[in-house]
């Protein structure tokens, strides 16, 4: 079978091999790949890893099946989630490590792959494979940042930074939820987009910097309920800034580095909550599957133009999601 392997460049990133056909085991199944997604996080891994299949998102048909596995079977059309060890429960180390396409551990960017037949759920026959393809890091990412541990309200006003996949699955789950969304970009036409997804309010940060302040004037000097915030130490502060007392922050962005001073104080005296978000398990998954949401995606590529996909990723000129059909 064909499929890609990364050789430690940034450009290429790529190289397409010959590779050998996996085998399921007991309790695995083997799915023919039929689409993948491409996330920020699969630039970082190809700049320090070589040798290894990338991506972590894909979709397909499984045709095979392992011994012990019940309740599915070869035909079934399924997704694959980003962590195939967390089917559900409390998080850990030992299911941190089964990320797809990290370091030391092969994706699905390839014909055929094998995972645990707990690590997919069904999809739909109305849910197109390219669709099913960018749920599991960004979709599911989106979820978690909604709906975990203090679930987003009717009516509360989420605050969602660019646009990017993780912020436009946010934008849709939190419209139907009821909430009240407020999103930036530094593009005005990413703006339009997003008003036609259902965004109350838009700000472009590029020629509004204080878009903190915009925020607290949109919500009527309170500041939102919750914040989306994907970009990380560089936007934090401003996060908190644009955040009410009382209110939370789900934090999973590295889009401008890992370290930086953070205003610790704002943490304390507005009494928010900070959490880390980290994808989630294969039931969020699944849960996500039966909203039956419609993922937006912004271009697809051919198998053959994989690095053209990932370019694309990197110039970040792209609006939800892009897509390799195999």
């Amino acid at each position: 079978m064909k499929g890609y392997i990364l050789t430690g460049n940034i450009s290429p990133a790529l190289h397409l091999t010959e590779l050998p056909a996996p085998e399921p085991g007991e309790e695995q199944v083997r799915v023919d790949i039929k689409a993948v997604s491409l996330n920020y996080r699969d630039l970082l891994v190809a700049e320090q890893t070589q040798g290894d299949i990338p991506l972590s998102d894909g979709a397909g048909v499984i045709s095979a099946v392992g011994s012990k596995v019940t309740g599915l079977k070869v035909g079934d059309r399924v997704v694959i989630g980003f962590m195939p060890g967390w089917a559900e429960g409390e998080f850990s180390a030992e299911k941190q490590a089964s990320s797809l396409g990290g370091p030391g551990v092969n994706g699905v960017l390839t014909e055929q792959v094998r995972v645990p037949a707990s690590g997919v759920t069904l999809i739909p026959d109305s849910m197109s494979f390219e669709q099913a393809a960018t749920l599991p890091c960004a979709g599911v990412t989106a979820w978690s940042a909604l709906f975990e541990r203090r679930p987003l309200q009717p009516g509360e006003t989420v605050l969602l930074l660019g646009t990017g996949g993780v912020s436009v699955f946010a934008l849709q789950l939190a419209k139907l939820a009821g909430a009240r969304v407020i999103i930036t970009s530094s593009s005005d036409e990413k703006l339009q987009r997003a008003k036609a997804l259902g965004a109350d309010y838009t700000i472009n940060y590029k020629t509004n910097p204080a878009w903190a302040d915009e925020v607290l004037s949109l919500t009527n000097g309170t500041g939102a309920d919750l914040t989306v915030d994907v970009a990380g130490p560089q936007t934090l502060n401003d996060s908190l800034k644009a955040t009410r007392f009382g209110g939370r922050i789900s934090l999973m962005g590295v889009l401008t580095g890992f370290r930086g001073p953070i205003d610790t104080l704002s943490v304390l005296e507005k009494r928010i909550t900070l959490q880390g978000i980290y994808v989630g398990p294969v039931s969020t998954l699944s849960s996500l599957v039966r909203t039956g949401i419609e993922p937006y995606i912004d271009q697809v590529f051919d198998f053959c133009e994989a690095e053209s996909a990932y370019t694309t990723l990197r110039e970040k000129s792209h609006f939800g999601k892009l897509v390799i059909r195999i």
